[in-house]
């Protein structure tokens, strides 16, 4: 917090108005006292229809709650504050910005300084807030999936109890055994599961919805689609190189190429073994089973929860990472888990 002489400091106050970037100056109570052109300029509000109004009233539901809380503790401590939002401007359209907020004090009564940077006129075009980032990469795995196996009626809601038991779990994980995981890569692991099984799209339907037993051949077949899905992956977004979806897609390659591996070295395609086998494709493997054994298919009837508990804690160091398996039992044992409509 800065404080200065009354006359000095609204002299200076009034100076920061003079920045090209768009500038407010608010009372104690959040209520503008004053802008520059800029500010006027890009939110299309004059000084005289704006001055005396909260500050608020340039507010959307777009900027996280978590982002207006953080700024008012700051600020209510008497420090500076800097951060983004998504406003309106006059005329309703959105305009996204940083900014840095910090309060003068002049004469026992506080001030507060907004300085404006519009993100849009910068040289990487528009920002997107990590929450909408996060949906975005999710809708758009989900739809991807959900499109090339859309032979299976069913399959959405595999996909989804998949993708929301791996969310469950890697949280859990992370917390147990202090995997040190940010959760930017927890949520990049439960969007990505979603395209474990992609490359069945490639696999005949007369194997992959066979009721019987399959034949060596067919198995051969079957096993195929960690590659087929990994090249599915790969043509897709080799056009994209987006940086948006750069991490999601190594953790995607990982789970759709592994989570088949067993960690006793028995798995397909490269038989990996223990921790060689990347975490989310372990992860994934517990989750994939499970959901699998306590749904019914065309060549079994479902399992109860417990059985399927059962024979995962059974597999532990023969099929499973023991520890993601301890993990996944303690979602179970608090009543997490819930079997899948019929």
């Amino acid at each position: 917090m800065i404080s200065y002489s009354m006359e000095n400091s609204m002299k200076n106050l009034h100076t920061l108005l003079e920045l090209a970037d768009a500038v407010i100056i608010t009372d104690a109570d959040h209520r503008i006292i004053a802008v520059n052109h800029a500010y006027e300029t890009i939110t299309g509000h004059s000084s005289k229809s704006i001055i005396g109004k909260k500050a608020g009233i340039l507010r959307t539901p777009y900027t996280p709650k978590e982002t207006y809380a953080e700024m008012k503790e700051a600020l209510s401590q008497g420090a500076s504050w800097s951060g983004v939002f998504t406003n309106y401007k006059r005329n309703h359209e959105l305009w996204n910005s940083s900014i840095t907020i910090t309060p003068f004090v002049c004469d026992n009564t506080t001030y507060y300084v907004g300085v404006f940077r519009e993100l849009e006129q910068l040289q990487r075009g528009h920002y997107l807030d990590e929450g909408r980032v996060g949906n975005i990469q999710s809708s758009l795995l989900k739809v991807l999936a959900i499109s090339c196996e859309i032979r299976d009626p069913g399959i959405e809601s595999h996909l989804s109890s998949v993708q929301q038991m791996t969310e469950w779990l890697v949280v859990r994980h992370n917390q147990r055994v202090a995997t040190d995981l940010s959760e930017e890569a927890l949520a990049h692991i439960a969007h990505s599961s979603i395209l474990h099984d992609i490359g069945k799209s490639g696999i005949p339907e007369g194997i992959l919805y066979k009721p019987g037993p399959l034949a060596s051949y067919e198995r051969t077949i079957i096993e195929m689609h960690t590659q087929i899905g990994l090249d599915i992956v790969d043509k897709i977004f080799r056009e994209l190189d987006d940086e948006l979806f750069k991490k999601e897609l190594n953790i995607a390659k990982n789970i759709i190429l592994h989570h088949h591996e067993k960690w006793d070295g028995s798995g397909y395609p490269h038989r990996l073994q223990g921790e060689n086998i990347p975490l989310e494709a372990r992860i994934v493997s517990v989750v994939d089973v499970f959901d699998a054994l306590i749904s019914k298919r065309p060549y079994k009837e479902k399992w109860s929860i417990e059985k399927a508990i059962h024979y995962l804690v059974e597999q532990k160091s023969i099929h499973f990472d023991p520890e993601v398996v301890d993990s996944f039992v303690t979602l179970y044992e608090e009543g997490t888990l819930s079997p899948p409509e019929s």
